[in-house]
């Protein structure tokens, strides 16, 4: 779950990965996360890093905080959805780009795509 690379900041990969998470429904609306101590060993970083990740989800209200309860997934079904949305959108995005760079045209991306979900279906 935790393969962190150099080109982004590893607060940011944390945010990322709890919000796939989230948006892949691993983790539920409503449901409670694991501590900081406990995804900070888990991923092998300090704790604070951890904190900062977990404070900007809570900041865009993925996660809200239950004094001393702990931590919890957003019980907003429509947010998730949304975010769920721009995510494959942005992924879509830049996988597109990049094959039309390659000199693809939109033609043959459909056909690619079309294929590779028949193919997938068919498995």
């Amino acid at each position: 779950m935790w393969n962190f690379h150099n080109n982004t900041p590893i607060y940011l990969q944390i945010v990322d990965e709890i919000k796939m998470q989230i948006i892949s429904g691993n983790w539920k609306p409503g449901e409670k996360i694991a501590s900081v101590r406990e995804i900070a060993q888990e991923a092998g970083v300090n704790p604070n890093t951890v904190q900062r990740a977990l404070s900007e989800l809570e900041r865009h209200e993925l996660l809200f905080a239950q004094r001393t309860n702990g931590r919890f997934v957003t019980e907003d079904a429509e947010m998730i959805k949304n975010i769920r949305r721009e995510v494959a959108t942005q992924k879509m995005k830049e996988t597109l780009e990049a094959l039309l760079q390659m000199g693809y045209t939109p033609k043959e991306l459909e056909e690619i795509v079309s294929v590779y979900l028949e193919d997938r279906e068919s498995a």
